[in-house]
């Protein structure tokens, strides 16, 4: 034998095929980059369509491409993101490895640093700094707000950045995972950290827009806001004191109730299901002023509780709900659903063999409910405490209507906005306060939770029965959870009935004619006209929700995905911007919105899209928090089982991982779809006359006091959601974990014949 001879090294076919996937990725993602460059309007064009826009491309005019702009308009540094694309041109003309890692990661950060930072410095009017122009003087030429092209070619430098990484040796060389990474936090980055910094950043200005650490000191620690004044025969306490213990308690009345009707609903009687689920969902689909306009009926001071009170035992009507009372019961009615919808996830997710085991093991039910069981449900119960906690501390609508005297965080906020005062500083200290919080009980969370497996949904089959509830906690939960069920149907009662009604209070006769106002239809000459005068915004609000639902519940689940299955270096202060929408106010991120995007070089306001983003960034976390508790539960052998049948990290993902994330999946879209369907705080200032919401609309017709025609839209919204809830839960369809029904024979392993 030769000794010469070259020993042939065997080659895996998947291997190569993995990697002429990912170098075409590229040369696609190379391709668009060009596509935006050469074939796209360049700057967004005011009131014109795509199909307008397309033949000004190759003109002198504001519509022309990227080139045209740098080439024949002097917008030279936009050849900074072509020279970009030039060099991960070469890049991906190079064999995978570190060399064509250099290119990628050398071209897609050079490109998208240089246009970043010219769309911020340079605006409509040229410098969009002072100091700037008084640098290098007058600008000749600006520039307007982003468009197609635009948004296209900085898409993809950052993705062709992010290959470069994963070129590099990093995210262990996955392309995918290192895209999603990148792309995800530049959307963090830009929809919410920046729009959010532009509002807190007012905390640190002083009356004459000067940079002062001392005026943040002096607005953030006062009495108003840190004041004990209660607890030492004073009126009130401090705003922030009121804030904390109002959130904290609801995030514990919250979870407690989650998880009773969780507990309910899959371990409980059969009967009555169906019914159970709608009750607990209907919280969410309802506008929050309706919650509060409700209690007020029953509990008000005219309300029918002081009405029997007062008939039966002769107790002087008194306005003891108005404050912290009203405002604890109205958002344990409001946000008991959320941590209902995520503990149901987790308590389905639990394997019944872990609780067969301790059965087996001579242990009672009781005892294995509370040392298998109630252990197993810590994720869950985590992760709805803490978005219970975020959601009480954000919520506007509830304290502004029950909240009398009683101050929090978030009404504070608005009225220093739209207040007369219009103190922009004052409301960016407290919404430092609020972020401060948010971040304690982020922190306090990840801290109980530690390194702790909770896996119970493993690679194995598990064909066990789910274990009956023990006696007395069967008994516990009926006792609570169904007459805060029974309590839930009162209120929608009166809710519905008021659209019913001439004038509630005064007029009782039953009546259609508020609906025939909203919804009215007419035959006319050209066809059926849509005549009633809520059409339009119902229909906007219907197309809106549903653009920004399936984005919301996609985005979210991929980055709980990213969190639970990837280690990489920031990953806490990744999970933190995920979750930084909720810590802030609706109405603090909405004016954050049209602060940061009426300017280039993202003018997006008055615009349809600038309140799918709103809905997408202020929803995402409850994508993020139910996705991470399922997550927890899933063994990553299922993961590492797909990679070694050579399955891609997406294939994985989408074929594996997300049909067991089916009862995440559904909260996330359901509940991306109503908040944007009944959102109030966060929208408020983004409306337009062409973009009307349901909402503003319910909120116009308050206040000229058409409560009728108010209540009646709402009962058709309640409605539309419920069907919409309905389809979603079809179309995403159950869980199959391959669990056995009780009363279900397990098949007998055939026996061997004996020889």
């Amino acid at each position: 034998m030769d000794a010469s001879a070259s020993i042939a090294v065997p080659v895996n076919p998947a291997s190569i095929a993995a990697m002429r996937r990912s170098q075409r990725w590229i040369q696609i993602w190379v391709g668009l980059g060009f596509i935006a460059y050469l074939f796209l309007p360049w700057y967004a064009i005011q009131d014109a369509t795509w199909y307008e826009a397309i033949p000004q491309v190759f003109s002198q005019g504001e519509g022309a491409n990227g080139l045209m702009q740098a080439v024949t308009q002097g917008r030279v540094w936009l050849l900074v993101g072509l020279a970009g694309l030039l060099s991960c041109a070469v890049g991906g003309l190079l064999p995978a490895g570190r060399a064509q890692g250099r290119w990628l990661l050398a071209g897609g950060a050079i490109g998208f640093i240089g246009l970043s930072v010219a769309g911020f410095a340079i605006g409509a009017k040229g410098w969009s700094f002072a100091a700037l122009n008084a640098q290098f003087g007058e600008l000749a030429v600006n520039q307007f707000g982003m468009g197609a092209g635009g948004f296209i070619a900085l898409a993809a430098l950052v993705l062709l950045a992010a290959f470069g990484v994963a070129r590099l040796g990093f995210f262990k060389g996955d392309l995918f995972v290192s895209a999603a990474v990148a792309g995800c936090g530049v959307l963090m980055a830009l929809f919410i950290a920046y729009p959010v910094s532009k509002a807190l950043s007012g905390a640190f200005f002083d009356e004459d827009a000067h940079w002062s650490i001392g005026a943040f000191i002096e607005r953030v620690f006062t009495e108003r806001i840190w004041g004990l004044g209660c607890l030492s025969g004073g009126v009130r306490c401090g705003v922030a004191w009121n804030t904390l213990l109002l959130a904290l308690l609801t995030a514990a009345g919250t979870t407690f109730l989650g998880t009773l009707m969780a507990l309910m609903a899959e371990r409980g009687s059969r009967r009555g299901q169906g019914l159970l689920r709608v009750l607990a969902l209907l919280p969410i689909i309802t506008p929050p002023f309706v919650v509060g306009l409700g209690l007020i009926l029953l509990f008000g001071r005219a309300g029918v509780v002081n009405q029997v009170l007062e008939s039966v035992f002769g107790i002087e009507p008194t306005r003891w709900f108005y404050g912290m009372p009203g405002v604890l019961v109205a958002q344990l009615f409001a946000f008991t659903p959320i941590a209902f919808m995520i503990m149901r996830g987790v308590v389905q997710g639990i394997a019944p063999s872990l609780e067969e085991a301790a059965q087996m093991l001579r242990a009672d039910r009781r005892s294995a409910f509370f040392t298998v069981t109630l252990p197993l449900l810590k994720p869950g119960l985590a992760n709805a405490f803490l978005v219970g906690f975020i959601e009480s501390m954000a919520d506007f609508g509830n304290p502004v209507v029950v909240g009398g005297q009683f101050s929090v965080l978030s009404t504070d906020i608005f009225f220093a906005i739209v207040g007369a005062q219009y103190d922009q500083g004052r409301a960016a200290s407290l919404a430092w306060v609020l972020t401060m919080f948010a971040l304690g009980v982020f922190a306090l969370q990840r801290f109980v939770l530690g390194k702790k497996n909770y896996t119970t949904v493993s690679g194995k089959g598990d064909a066990g029965i789910a274990m009956p509830l023990p006696d007395g906690v069967r008994r516990t939960i009926y006792c609570i959870a169904l007459p805060w069920v029974g309590f839930t149907a009162v209120v929608y009662l009166f809710a519905f009935a008021g659209g019913f009604v001439q004038t509630w209070g005064r007029d009782y006769t039953p009546t259609l004619n508020h609906f025939k106002t909203a919804f009215a239809l007419e035959w006319g000459q050209f066809g059926l006209v849509w005549a009633g005068t809520a059409w339009n915004s119902l229909f906007t609000t219907v197309k809106l929700a549903g653009i920004s639902a399936p984005i919301t519940a996609a985005l979210g689940l991929l980055i709980a995905w990213l969190l639970a299955r990837n280690e990489f270096k920031g990953r806490g202060l990744f999970e933190f911007g995920a979750l930084l929408a909720f810590a802030i106010p609706g109405t603090v991120l909405g004016v954050s919105y049209i602060l940061a995007f009426n300017v280039p070089p993202l003018e997006l306001t008055g615009t349809g899209l600038i309140i799918v983003l709103c809905f997408m960034f202020r929803n995402l976390p409850v994508g993020v928090r139910a996705g991470t508790a399922a997550f927890k539960q899933l063994d990553r052998s299922l993961d590492e089982a797909s990679m070694m049948l050579r399955a891609s990290t997406s294939q994985t993902l989408f074929k594996v991982v997300l049909p067991l994330l089916k009862p995440a999946l559904v909260a996330a879209l359901v509940y991306s779809f109503v908040r944007a369907m009944t959102t109030v705080s966060a929208v408020i200032f983004l409306v337009t006359a062409e973009n009307e919401l349901a909402t503003t609309y319910i909120i116009g017709r308050v206040g000229n006091g058409d409560y009728g025609i108010a209540l009646a839209y709402c009962t058709v919204l309640m409605i539309l959601m419920s069907l919409a809830i309905g389809l979603v839960q079809a179309v995403v369809g159950e869980r199959k974990l391959g669990r056995r029904k009780v009363g279900t024979p397990v098949a007998a392993a055939p026996v061997a014949p004996v020889t």
